[in-house]
């Protein structure tokens, strides 16, 4: 064997990184030779690397480790990455005439959307606690700089400083509880640590060092009690900023929440699964009453991110094959769902206002029937309202939580689900019964792209649900 031949196999496992990583650095030369006049070109071909990247993900097969162990391509990893391929790709799709409106229209913006997509990649690939750090890190640090993206507005300026200073506090606490589970293992590699908790029960220490990842992780998907930052970050973001954070890093974070507690300590469910247990209970609470109160459609979405985040941790709390099957189909769903509502949200402009609270969307069915009625589906939806995609993915975590003996949780879950169904159907009612506006202008091309898309997976998912549910079931499969 050649040396390069024996080089190539730890390569391939790596290799939508690497494409990635190159078409960034390509990007940026481009840009820098052209200038701002380099916008547009960008724009396309961050979207075009995305979508080859995406055909070279689902091209991979197996489970194959390499990195010295480090870094692992398996099935659970394919199709979390497809899901944050799917959502950077819809993330400049609909961002692409709202930057042109706002005149921001700069050649950084896709290039940080592809490094954020990498350290995400890297997250869902994670096998030991250093490489989940750094592409944590890696994500963290452009998610900073894309909230602040509109640096002459107020808002969006203080949205990227609070994300920064609270994103570096969780990170923190993140590594000093990977410092404290390296202490007590003697390792950071996944399967080493499952082998060093093979000898006894958790050490006073090791189980500090596991309240301490959980805090780290929870701030990344925006669970109670790290909640924090969220409302006021996607309130000030420009509005396809907020749509990604929605989106792609909450399937970045939810992947690596589950490598974490599936990959690093599966013998000892009993301490985690307390902790995710409170958390869910506690986002799903916080985000079905404080949302009642909420008139800015932006902070009702960030709101529902929270609450979507506790039902979806109920199948993690139950620890088994089919509660991480849950969450998977969970995560699929709820992305399809808020990319469809913040299309339509994209898409509500008179000349060169942006319209933002649920006032704006009185009337819609008359002046905008098809957007009404995309927009219904997306809150019956995120309802849970049978028989769109919603309703069965609440479904399946409430299965996996009582197979698991979590009668409670999934009792909580579906009260707090009542609760919620009604600031979304407070919007299908302002639509449908109010007296219409003035009609707004028509939706651009790229929100009408990502709505069509989300809209068929949401109304015809109970059609043909076997591909998707097939899929999820062979991620969870992978880590058992």
């Amino acid at each position: 064997m050649t040396p390069i031949q024996s080089v190539l196999p730890s390569i391939t496992p790596v290799l939508p990184e690497i494409v990635l990583s190159v078409g960034a650095l390509l990007l940026v030369l481009w840009g820098a030779w052209r200038g701002e006049r380099s916008a547009e070109s960008t724009n396309l071909g961050a979207l075009g690397l995305l979508i080859f990247t995406f055909f070279l993900v689902m091209s991979q097969t197996g489970s194959v480790t390499t990195l010295n162990g480090a870094f692992i391509a398996d099935p659970f990893a394919r199709v979390m990455k497809a899901l944050i391929l799917i959502g950077s790709a819809a993330t400049i799709l609909l961002s692409r005439d709202y930057f042109q409106r706002e005149r921001i229209d700069r050649f950084e913006y896709p290039i940080l959307i592809v490094l954020c997509t990498i350290g995400m990649m890297v997250m869902a690939s994670a096998n030991d606690l250093i490489s989940l750090y750094l592409g944590l890190e890696l994500q963290s640090l452009a998610a900073y700089v894309i909230a602040a993206f509109h640096r002459d507005d107020v808002k969006s300026t203080e949205a990227g400083l609070k994300y920064f200073v609270l994103g570096a506090l969780s990170s923190g606490m993140l590594l000093y509880g990977a410092s404290l589970v390296y202490g007590f293992t003697g390792t950071v590699s996944f399967p080493g640590i499952v082998t060093a908790l093979d000898d006894g029960p958790a050490s006073f220490g090791l189980v500090l060092g596991i309240v301490f990842v959980a805090a780290g992780v929870a701030f990344k998907l925006a669970a109670v009690p790290f909640h924090m930052w969220t409302p006021d970050v996607y309130e000030g973001s420009p509005t396809p900023v907020t749509a990604f954070f929605a989106s792609a890093p909450k399937m970045a974070a939810m992947a690596m929440t589950v490598r974490v507690f599936i990959g690093a300590f599966p013998d000892v469910t009993a301490v985690w699964q307390q902790i995710i247990v409170f958390v869910s209970i506690a986002s799903m609470a916080l985000g079905s009453f404080a949302a009642i109160g909420q008139r800015n459609l932006k902070r009702l979405m960030a709101y529902s991110s929270i609450g979507n985040v506790g039902y979806a941790l109920i199948g993690l709390a139950a620890g088994s094959e089919e509660g991480i099957r849950g969450v998977v189909i969970y995560m699929i769903v709820y992305l399809a769902m808020t990319l469809g509502a913040f299309a339509v949200l994209l898409s509500l402009r008179r000349k060169d206002k942006m319209f933002e609270t649920i006032d704006d969307l009185s009337g819609l069915s008359r002046t905008h029937p098809w957007l009404a009625f995309s927009l219904a589906a997306m809150m019956f939806s995120l309802a849970g309202i049978p028989p769109l995609a919603g309703f069965f993915a609440k479904f399946y975590v409430f299965a996996a939580a009582i197979k698991a003996d979590l009668v409670a949780l999934a009792v909580i879950g579906v009260v707090t689900s009542v609760v919620g169904a009604f600031y979304y159907l407070r919007l299908v009612k302002v639509m449908y019964f109010d007296e219409p506006q003035a009609a707004y202008e028509r939706i651009p091309p790229g929100s009408a792209i990502v709505l069509a898309a989300s809209s068929v997976v949401v109304v015809l998912f109970f059609l043909i649900p076997a591909p998707l549910v097939a899929a999820a079931g062979s991620a969870a499969k992978s880590l058992f």
